[in-house]
């Protein structure tokens, strides 16, 4: 989303829309999950990525504000059936008013290079989702692949017919977690040529970081609650006290 308006001109309501802050640790109790989605409301972030089972407890937080759901579905590794992930999204989007949905794509298989299986994979996610006007993100977990794997994966998705594809879960052990790289971002942004929305998600913790990702054009980025008012650019006072 390439804007006219560099970031460092934007006012922090406008930076806002540009966040997806995650509020997905499974040790979260109720009170912490309503406190970081408030949070996430008052900041007018574009959504709150939560966990399936804090939709009961979120959805009511945000009607009438300008911040969306947004669930993520067989997170974070990818790997239930074809057939239970659309079963999942389907259970999820027919219940509940869901802005996006992040699925996670079978990353193991786009490694093997078996890339009619990714987007046959996805396809029925996809087509549940939308008929109840959901979007779809497509989490390919670029920490574990290549320029060449993360273009594929790019073009898998699209190929899904998904509305963004999106680097990371945040969830990655036994590799560096580096995240949305501007070079990761970039790379997903050439092979997708327009024809799908990117969302850079994973070790986005310093506005500079931030405001390079806008400037180059990204569309939505995945923030984690502690890290969302510092690249909003509130002072260490601020932002101390919204922790």
């Amino acid at each position: 989303m390439k804007t006219s308006k560099k970031a460092a001109e934007m006012t922090e309501r406008e930076l806002a829309r540009y966040i997806d802050q995650s509020v997905l640790k499974p040790e979260f109790t109720v009170d912490e999950i309503k406190k970081y989605a408030q949070e996430d409301i008052d900041f007018g972030c574009a959504t709150i990525c939560i966990n399936p089972a804090s939709l009961p407890i979120v959805a009511p937080m945000v009607e009438g504000t300008d911040t969306g759901l947004c669930v993520v579905c067989d997170f974070p590794f990818g790997l239930a059936t074809t057939e239970a992930k659309a079963l999942l999204a389907e259970e999820y989007c027919s219940k509940w008013n869901i802005e996006d949905l992040d699925i996670v794509a079978n990353y193991g298989r786009l490694r093997s290079g078996d890339l009619d299986f990714v987007i046959a994979d996805l396809k029925p996610t996809v087509e549940a989702c939308h008929k109840y006007g959901t979007k779809v993100k497509v989490i390919i977990e670029t920490d574990f692949l290549t320029p060449e794997q993360i273009a594929d994966g790019t073009r898998c998705a699209i190929a899904a017919g998904a509305d963004f594809i999106k680097s990371s879960t945040g969830f990655v052990t036994g590799v560096p977690s580096v995240g949305a790289t501007n070079e990761v971002v970039a790379a997903m942004m050439e092979a997708g040529e327009g024809k799908i929305k990117v969302k850079g998600s994973g070790a986005i913790r310093t506005q500079e970081h931030f405001f390079e990702l806008i400037d180059m054009g990204i569309d939505r980025m995945g923030v984690g609650y502690r890290s969302t008012p510092i690249v909003l650019g509130m002072t260490p006072e601020e932002a101390k006290h919204q922790a």
